[in-house]
């Protein structure tokens, strides 16, 4: 489980989509108090930070659209409260990029060899 903290443009296909289901998964738990992945460190870093979360979604389903998919999970805004920008990270936004260009996927990371 994943939520990236890069720009979405970036990301392939897979982890887009993938990113997007994960976000949907911790939106649940936690405004809903559903004990799966509860205590997963991707999902306790988001408490207090849902309106975080909810920009970040938004930020998913703009480039979902400009890629052509056709969205149809929104979360609700009245829900997202508490801190508007993410700080803590389980891995940088330097390392992302790294893990990221270590995979064999589509994702744009900058400087990564073809």
């Amino acid at each position: 489980m994943r939520i990236w903290d890069l720009e979405p443009a970036l990301l392939c296909r897979n982890h887009l989509l993938g990113e997007h289901r994960e976000l949907h998964c911790i939106w649940t738990v936690l405004t809903l108090g559903k004990k799966g992945y509860s205590r997963h460190p991707e999902t306790l870093r988001w408490r207090g930070r849902l309106k975080a979360l909810y920009l970040r979604h938004e930020k998913l389903v703009a480039e979902m659209e400009t890629r052509g998919y056709n969205h149809k999970s929104p979360l609700d805004r009245k829900l997202a409260k508490g801190g508007s920008v993410q700080d803590k990270y389980i891995d940088s936004p330097r390392r992302q990029l790294k893990l990221l260009a270590a995979k064999n996927c589509g994702c744009r990371v900058p400087g990564r060899k073809k």
